[in-house]
């Protein structure tokens, strides 16, 4: 027998912080002087809230006075609380002699329910299986910290995450929070004793560990604090950068960082449309999705794969980049707040191996360009990203195209300066994906071209439509793939998939006829 003090799963579901939470939390960060991650707190705050409950549950219980035992006597008057009929408080209103000649002598006694139901139950009754002491706390689910945590661990993170972020009074540091107001003091000159060892370095990355020693930066306090209120002055100060991974604190100079990693280069730089987009039917959405541009807003959720293969966009060919989509974002490391994040290419049949930089921000990769030029990559090749064996680390390769000479799409600049399409046969080192493919015969005079593009006089729509004329002329019945076009146009102007979707579907004069397939409607009339 146990006392309904089962807490309701609501209770964890809504969880909501409060001030004495805080309170709580902010003295045992002081107490351990060690700063903790959401988890960890988490751990503690729930251990804490379940011990309060429990706590109210045994004053309850208390409260309720004399539970009802069968095997105990009672007398007229007595009030009891009955745990068989959901801790109902009753009063014992009347006693007689129980009989039944199989068992020893008993009463019986018959009890009101403040609810005025009436039971008669018995008294004096040593053998029953309601003897049993009812527990002081129903050790239910929602009353155990591990299970807890199993069930609702996401809510509550996410709860507190928000909560702690929105209080001046915590910093946090990869993924650890203190009070700022019982931080360490760092001062100037412990900063430029830093930047001088990074300097030393080449800008680095280097741990704060390692920093710590070249600054001399000493206390009584706890180490772990101690290295926690040198990231805080050195997130404080724009001299420093930090670029590592989840859980791990790296530095690194901001100044000696790749313009490409500190601004977005200029070729993956997007101006959306200045008139609205028309709404795509479920197909279209579909195709955006495939595609996996990182600019469009059709992005689903990362996925978890361990290997996936990109066509390479003209774009970041020639950036020397990678689109982080969510088709390879889960490859990557990430970081708490770390807007850049350094890590490591390492090459699948070489395991050579070259630095890479996550654009959290700006959604791309960068490193790649002397990769590019070393595979004798081409704008459509694909490029083969697998999941690391340590931490930090992404595998990268190409495959070798079997033949060396093949017939694919090659971008020429014409007379008049506009761009001409030809099919002619190339040297290829490296698969493709046919529709994405696209050799550029001059990039110098395409730069020009993309100049001329980046213009705020140009317009979306006369581009997609001389493009689509431009390409229709490769194919017998005049038809071209939206993932062909796609490619072209970004050759010329970096454009997303939506955009150009939407500029072909509500375009008067182009058709769709199916299987993402389009052609120019004038050019099928003058036939």
């Amino acid at each position: 027998m146990s006392l309904n003090t089962k807490l309701a799963d609501q209770y964890w579901i809504d969880f909501k912080p409060e001030q004495e939470d805080f309170s709580f939390l902010f003295n045992h960060l002081l107490e351990c002087e060690t700063p903790l991650t959401t988890s960890e707190l988490v751990l503690e705050l729930v251990r804490s809230r379940i011990d309060q409950e429990k706590m109210k549950i045994a004053a309850s219980q208390k409260a309720a006075g004399r539970f009802y035992l069968p095997k105990d006597n009672y007398k007229v008057g007595e009030k009891l609380t009955f745990p068989q009929y959901d801790e109902k408080r009753g009063e014992v209103i009347s006693i007689r002699p129980g009989n039944n000649p199989e068992y020893p002598p008993f009463e019986v006694i018959e009890v009101t329910l403040d609810d005025g139901q009436h039971h008669y139950l018995a008294a004096g009754f040593s053998e029953h299986q309601l003897n049993e002491m009812p527990v002081s706390i129903n050790e239910d689910e929602n009353l155990k910290a591990d299970s807890v945590l199993k069930n609702y661990n996401s809510g509550l993170i996410d709860a507190m995450e928000v909560a702690f972020a929105s209080r001046p009074d915590l910093v946090r540091i990869a993924g650890r929070w203190f009070p700022k107001s019982l931080l360490v003091d760092v001062n100037a000159g412990h900063l430029n004793l830093a930047e001088a060892t990074l300097d030393m370095a080449n800008g680095g990355p280097l741990p704060t560990s390692e920093l710590q020693k070249q600054v001399e930066l000493s206390s009584d306090v706890n180490a772990k604090l101690l290295e926690f209120s040198l990231d805080y002055a050195l997130q404080e100060d724009a001299r420093f950068d930090e670029v590592g991974p989840s859980g791990e604190v790296l530095w690194y100079l901001n100044r000696s960082e790749p313009a490409e990693v500190r601004e977005t280069p200029y070729w993956l730089q997007y101006s959306p449309p200045q008139k609205d987009p028309v709404s795509l039917p479920e197909e279209m959405q579909s195709f955006c999705m495939h595609m996996a541009d990182e600019m469009d807003d059709c992005q689903s959720t990362s996925l978890l794969e361990d290997e996936v293969a990109l066509p390479l966009l003209y774009p970041h060919w020639r950036a020397g980049t990678l689109p982080l989509n969510h088709l390879d974002k889960g490859l990557f490391p990430t970081a708490y707040e770390s807007p850049r994040i350094q890590f490591t290419f390492t090459k699948r049949n070489s395991h050579d191996s070259f630095t890479g930089w996550v654009i959290r921000n700006g959604k791309y990769i960068f490193g790649l360009k002397d990769f590019y030029e070393l595979e004798g990559l081409i704008p459509g090749s694909l490029v083969h990203l697998q999941r690391g064996s340590k931490a930090g680390e992404v595998i990268i390769n190409t495959e070798k195209s079997r033949s060396n000479r093949e017939w694919i799409r090659t971008a020429l600049i014409g007379a008049d300066g506009g761009i001409v399409y030809a099919l002619l046969k190339q040297p290829v080192s490296t698969t493709y994906d046919e529709r994405m493919a696209i050799l550029i015969a001059d990039t110098d005079a395409l730069d020009a071209l993309w100049m001329a593009s980046a213009k705020p006089k140009s317009d979306l729509d006369n581009l997609v439509l001389s493009t689509l004329r431009n390409l229709a002329k490769l194919n017998p019945q005049g038809h071209v793939h939206a993932q062909e076009l796609y490619s072209a146009i970004n050759i010329i102007k970096r454009t997303p998939v939506t955009p150009l979707l939407s500029s072909l579907m509500s375009h008067p004069q182009i058709v769709y006829v199916g299987d993402y397939y389009f052609r120019i409607v004038e050019d099928e009339e003058g036939a």
